[in-house]
């Protein structure tokens, strides 16, 4: 009777000991870096993801912004049909997430502010458009629509996130971390609220858009 409760006493212990190293194996799953918080999205939501990146993509292929020449056109202030869609896109979205987020439906997520990285990225960005004469957005639709030299694109924006993945660990201290200033808005920057804001600029960005669709832009 006595070696039987030992026993059973020995094995309670050892599964008491276990259950906090099951705890502590399940704590570190979940705190793993290298886990893909996405691949946890409900079905919905990826399914609206897919569905709004195609819609998205059609609607830059059927305004014209993925051919070569209406973007070129743009980089030499020929063509204004770019920036038409940009002010449009620009209308709607800053619209239709100001009232998303009244509602509770969105949550306003915004990357910190880094001058250092800002100059680098738009450069980089700058050299790569002029070079290329599309940006990664249209770059994509181009491919979508069979343009051949889109390809070169990809390759190069592939090849441009893996050389940036593996120098971010090296980068700490360097110019891309200069200038911090936080998580800044435009209506914090002048010292406006949100609303009053978007009254402003959205009808100021809507005369600016007819006014290049009267010129012929």
């Amino acid at each position: 009777m006595d070696t039987a409760s030992n026993s059973h006493s020995v094995q309670s212990e050892n599964t008491r000991e276990d259950r906090p190293g099951q705890t502590r194996d399940t704590d570190s799953e979940q705190s793993d870096p290298q886990k893909w918080d996405w691949l946890e999205a409900s079905p919905g939501k990826l399914a609206a993801g897919l569905f709004f990146g195609l819609v998205f993509g059609f609607l830059l292929q059927k305004g014209g912004v993925a051919k070569f020449d209406i973007l070129l056109g743009v980089l030499l202030l020929e063509n204004f049909v770019v920036v038409k869609v940009m002010l449009t896109a620009i209308i709607v979205g800053m619209i239709g997430s100001y009232f998303l987020r009244r509602m509770g439906v969105v949550e306003l997520q915004i990357n910190e502010t880094k001058y250092g990285s800002n100059i680098l990225g738009g450069l980089s960005f700058g050299v790569g458009f002029g070079l290329l004469a599309y940006c990664p957005g249209t770059n994509a639709a181009a491919v979508g629509q069979g343009n051949l030299d889109a390809l070169v694109g990809v390759v190069g924006l592939l090849l441009g996130s893996y050389l940036y993945a593996l120098s971010s660990k090296f980068n700490s201290g360097t110019v891309s971390h200069w200038g911090k200033r936080g998580k800044l808005t435009i209506p914090e920057l002048v010292g406006t609220s949100q609303g009053r804001f978007v009254a402003i600029a959205a009808p100021l960005l809507a005369v600016l858009l007819v006014l290049l669709e009267v010129i012929g832009y």
